[in-house]
């Protein structure tokens, strides 16, 4: 029966929410996280950065020398508290599989691939639609990568204040201590990936247009 039918003239009833299933979470963190760590590949290969504790986890990871995956997995810890008691168990076990399995990728990727030649421009702009995506399935599926993403989801769900404008205003605050130790040139182009990426977020992560979780 037709939808306006059913809800009277000029009215249309949004389609109910099916459940995701077990196999659909396992498949929605396994993309966003294979997308995520490409996503690092292609920033740690041009000697980028970009926002949030992913941000934070790159530029203690060029300063101290350590692996991106064993500082971001760390970074991550104090913010699982705050998950759980906020956002619930289902949610806080989900990220943290999520931030696990990034760092995992993240320490393996490099023997897995290499760039001959890319492009900085394109490779800002490629980090952000890939890491944007990446975590777009993992929001749809009830986790993220913790940290300043936790606190994100937190407001959106509370005050409908999107997830990704206030990814945006902690962005905006590292590349400003990022200009400290990079480049200006590094930086700038830094800047546009985090900025395609919380766009994607912002766009796409819309309770009032899409079906998510």
């Amino acid at each position: 029966m037709p939808a306006e039918a059913e809800g009277g003239a000029g009215r249309t009833l949004a389609p109910s929410k099916a459940a995701h299933t077990a196999f659909d979470d396992a498949q929605g963190i396994a993309f966003g996280a294979v997308m995520a760590a490409f996503g690092v590949a292609i920033l740690t290969h041009l000697g980028l950065i970009t926002g949030q504790t992913a941000g934070l986890s790159v530029l203690l990871s060029y300063a101290t020398g350590l692996p991106f995956g064993a500082v971001f997995f760390a970074v991550n810890l104090p913010f699982y508290w705050l998950g759980w008691r906020r956002m619930g168990a289902a949610f806080t076990v989900k990220t943290f599989a999520s931030v696990a399995l990034l760092s995992g990728l993240s320490l393996l990727m490099p023997g897995w691939l290499s760039f001959a030649h890319l492009d900085p421009l394109f490779g800002a702009i490629l980090f952000g639609f890939c890491s944007g995506a990446g975590l777009l399935a993992l929001f749809r599926h009830g986790a993220s990568l913790g940290g300043v993403g936790i606190v994100a989801l937190m407001i959106q769900d509370r005050t409908g204040f999107r997830a990704g404008w206030t990814q945006l205003g902690f962005d905006l605050v590292l590349f400003a201590v990022a200009l400290l130790r990079l480049d200006l040139q590094t930086v700038v182009l830094s800047a546009l990936g985090a900025v395609i990426l919380n766009l994607v977020i912002a766009i796409n992560h819309r309770r009032d247009r899409y079906i998510a979780y």
